[in-house]
This record gives C-alpha cells, sequence and structure tokens, in this order.
C-alpha cells in the first residue's frame, strides 16, 4: 500500500471505539492463528497496534501498560472463548477473567496487585519498557501461587466455600486452569517457539517434531496437556488431524488403546470441535447466513470423515455414538433446509393466470437472492452429502430444482408472447427470477441463452399489433 493508502487505514483505525479496536485487533489475530490472509492480517494488525499504543515505529511501541488485568492474563489469549457453547478441556472462558481479577485485587494477592500496578505508574513515566516483562512475569507467578493455593484442601477451612466467593461454579472451574496456564507460561511459549507457524499436513516428520516438543514434564499433567494440544491444533490447517497425535502415541488406531493413553484427551477435543462447527452451521442456516457454507461444509466433512476412517471406534462406544449423534444432528440440520427449496422456488416462478395476477404479491427482488443462495446451497451439500448422510435427499432435491426450473424458464418465456401489459410486466420479473436460478443451476451460458429468449418473446409481442 502506498503511504497515503496507509494513512488513511490508520485515519480510520483511529475513529474506531476502544471496544471495537481490541476486538478488531483479536480477530486478525485469530486469522494469523488460523493461517489466513497472514500478509494483510499482518499489515492491518501492524497499523492497529500503532494506533493503540500511539507509536508510529513497531521497536518504538509499547506494549498496552494501562491496563493491568490484559497483561496479566496474556497467556491465555489463545485459549480463550467467548460463545455460550459449552468448553472443551484447552479452553477458558473469557468471561471468568473479570471476577478473578477482582478477586486476585480484594483478597487472592491484594498486595501483588498493588505492587504490580504500582510498577506499571513507574513505567509509564520512566515512558521506557524496561522491566515491563519482567513485572508482569513476577505478577503472573503471584497470582498463580494464590491460585493453588485458595485451591488446596486445608484441613479445617472449607474450600469449596472460599472458592464460592470468587464467582460462580464456571468461574471456579476456569480458576484452576488459569493458575495451570499462568504457572507454566514458559513451557507452553517454549512448545508455540518450536512448532512451525502452519502444519499443512500432519505426516510422520510433522509430529516427531511435534512430540519432541511436547517432551517436557510440565506440559504432560492432565492439567496442562490439553492446552499443550490447543497450541498444536492452532497451527494445524486441518485440527482434526491431532487425533493423528493420539493414534502415534498408543501405537494403535484401536479407540480402546488410544483412551487408555493420556493424549485420548486429544479424540475428545477433536469432537468437541466438530459438534462446535456443527452447531454453528445450524445457527447460520436458520439466521439465513449462507456465505461461508461451503468452507463450513468441507470442514464437517474431512472432520468427520477423518475420525471415522483414522479411527477404529465402535458403534456402541462413547466415541462412537458420539460421532454418530453428531452426523445425524448435521443431517438434521441440512436436510429440513434442503426439503424447503423447492417451495421457495415454486412459489416465486409458479404459473398464475391473468385474473389472478392483479391481486399477486410482487416478486421480491430480495426474495429471489435468498432464494437463489439457498439454491447453490443444495449444489454445495451434493459435493460432500454422502458422508454427511444427506446423499438422497440431495440428489433428489437438486435433480427436481434442474426439472422444474428449465420448464418453467421455458413456459414462463413463452407466456410473454401474450397476455395484457399488467400481466406481462409481472410474468417478466419471474422470467428474471428463473433465469437468475438457471445461473446457479446450469451456469452463465445457459442463463445468457434464455435471457435473450426473454429479450425476443418480448419484441415479437411488440410487433404483433403493429403488423395487423
Amino acid at each position: 500500500m502506498s503511504q497515503t493508502s496507509t494513512e488513511r487505514l490508520r485515519d480510520y483505525l483511529a475513529q474506531l471505539p476502544p471496544q471495537a479496536q481490541a476486538l478488531l485487533m483479536r480477530e486478525f489475530e485469530r486469522a494469523i492463528e488460523r493461517g489466513e490472509d497472514v500478509a494483510v492480517a499482518n499489515f492491518v494488525l501492524e497499523q492497529l497496534r500503532k494506533v493503540v499504543r500511539g507509536a508510529e515505529d513497531d521497536d518504538e511501541a509499547r506494549p498496552r501498560s494501562d491496563d493491568p488485568a490484559r497483561l496479566l492474563f496474556q497467556p491465555l489469549e489463545p485459549f480463550l472463548v467467548e460463545s455460550n457453547f459449552p468448553i472443551r478441556p484447552g479452553q477458558i472462558r473469557r468471561t471468568s477473567l473479570s471476577p478473578i481479577w477482582q478477586w486476585l485485587g480484594r483478597d487472592g494477592a491484594a498486595d501483588a496487585t498493588r505492587a504490580f500496578e504500582a510498577s506499571l505508574a513507574e513505567i509509564r513515566r520512566s515512558g521506557s519498557n524496561a522491566g515491563l516483562e519482567a513485572a508482569a512475569r513476577k505478577f503472573q507467578a503471584a497470582a498463580a501461587e494464590a491460585i493453588a493455593k485458595i485451591s488446596t484442601p486445608v484441613p479445617g477451612v472449607d474450600t469449596q466455600r472460599a472458592l464460592s466467593r470468587i464467582g460462580a461454579p464456571n468461574v471456579v472451574e476456569d480458576l484452576l486452569s488459569i493458575g495451570a496456564v499462568l504457572q507454566t507460561r514458559e513451557a507452553l511459549d517454549a512448545l508455540g517457539s518450536r512448532l512451525p507457524s502452519q502444519l499443512r499436513s500432519f505426516g510422520d516428520s510433522q509430529m516427531a517434531s511435534v512430540t519432541s516438543a511436547l517432551n517436557l514434564p510440565s506440559l504432560q499433567t492432565p492439567q496442562l496437556l490439553p492446552f499443550a494440544i490447543s497450541v498444536i491444533m492452532q497451527r494445524l490447517v486441518a485440527p482434526w488431524q491431532i487425533i493423528r497425535l493420539a493414534i502415534k502415541m498408543a501405537a494403535s488406531d484401536d479407540e480402546v488403546r488410544v483412551a487408555a493413553t493420556p493424549y485420548g484427551i486429544a479424540v475428545s477435543i477433536a469432537l468437541h470441535d466438530l459438534s462446535f462447527l456443527a452447531a454453528c452451521l445450524r445457527t447460520d442456516i436458520r439466521r439465513g447466513q449462507l456465505d461461508n457454507v461451503g468452507e463450513q461444509l468441507k470442514s464437517l466433512h474431512d472432520s468427520a470423515r477423518g475420525l471415522r476412517t483414522e479411527l477404529d471406534l465402535r458403534h456402541d462406544s462413547a466415541w462412537g455414538r458420539q460421532l454418530a449423534s453428531i452426523r445425524a444432528d448435521i443431517s438434521n440440520s441440512l436436510q429440513s433446509e434442503i426439503d424447503s427449496v423447492p417451495g421457495r422456488v415454486r412459489r416465486i416462478l409458479r404459473q398464475r393466470a391473468d385474473k389472478d395476477i392483479g391481486s399477486a404479491p410482487k416478486v421480491d427482488a430480495v426474495e429471489v437472492e435468498e432464494t437463489a443462495a439457498l439454491i447453490d446451497f443444495v449444489a454445495v451439500c451434493r459435493t460432500y452429502a454422502s458422508e454427511l448422510a444427506i446423499n438422497e435427499v440431495t440428489l433428489r432435491t437438486y435433480s427436481d430444482l434442474q426439472h422444474y426450473v428449465e420448464r418453467s424458464t421455458e413456459s414462463l418465456v413463452q407466456s410473454l408472447r401474450g397476455g395484457d401489459t399488467k400481466s406481462r410486466s409481472y410474468r417478466q420479473m419471474q422470467v428474471k427470477a428463473a433465469i437468475r436460478f438457471c445461473e446457479v443451476l446450469f451456469g452463465h451460458d445457459y442463463a445468457s441463452l434464455m435471457s435473450r429468449a426473454a429479450e425476443n418473446a418480448v419484441v415479437v409481442e411488440r410487433k404483433a399489433p403493429r403488423a395487423g
């Protein structure tokens, strides 16, 4: 980008509210972690950081030292989730951070909190970042110690009652994970630094380097292993492939042997994430948001097929039943939407008698585009129909749509040759909708052919009275 374009981008980012800037920064950071549009994301993120930090050069840019809570919880960022969907091992609710911060400042580590805030104030006055990282690490260690202390049962002390003062059960559940991550942040950082930025195919050579990086005792505990696995998954282009690590560690694809190892948690995590993807798809379909449905279906298809083919799952096992339930849920969500498409097409293209057209509603352009998107949705479903258990309904519906739209378009074009002006205007709107559907079903060339046929039909009708 030119300097002028960069300045315009920076001016735009500076006009955003602080909350919008923070949200945008998180989204670009996550895009980089997923390997999506890395060059663009890095550039925009660089400019956004300069705006937020008030610096003009990366080397001079200061981390946000005016937010002690953010600095304390910074190691947790890769594991934070904000949705209402149940969390899995290796995840922490962002909503839990505020009550835990308040508890640390009030009871858990009040002296350490005040000392940290005083250090930040001194750093701001000095205009230098010297000592910021050391102060943050010291406070993180103090917070981890406070969490371990309140979580450890002590004779004569009601531990559960003490924990309940921190927050709701969800907060208490996250408290232990937060303490564990803060306590071992160096090990997690070391793991991340040894992994490639992106793992496109999780084959034997990649797994060898990953297992070597994982070979730290602090990462092998039941509390920390899910977070280490989450770090690895964030580098995988296909996160479901994390099950290959569990299979390698068990030296078998038999689910019983895999589940018997600590790395069996990787399979549970992959199944949870598949369930989350299915829930997101269901929500998007319900809201009519089909822009990303192709990518979602591909992820669901690849994940379900990978779990089913690379693991020897029994139908009556917990993992087997869970995968079957997820596939059934996906199938039901897709089938109900697929079944609705022919009816929507027929409502728009149905031939009406001239006497009924006066009272007929206008052909809504928005509804036409929504219906075209749904036809495209059915077409995309065909690609992944077999694995998602929608093969029969998808093939039948798509074939019915092709036959109905083809016949209706030809019939509507012919109808333009007759009828009064009012009915012809309505049928022209129907023809326009039919041609839009033809473009989705048969391609641009066929749609152009029917468009020319419709234009010729109108011209012939206009000439006929003059010839008489």
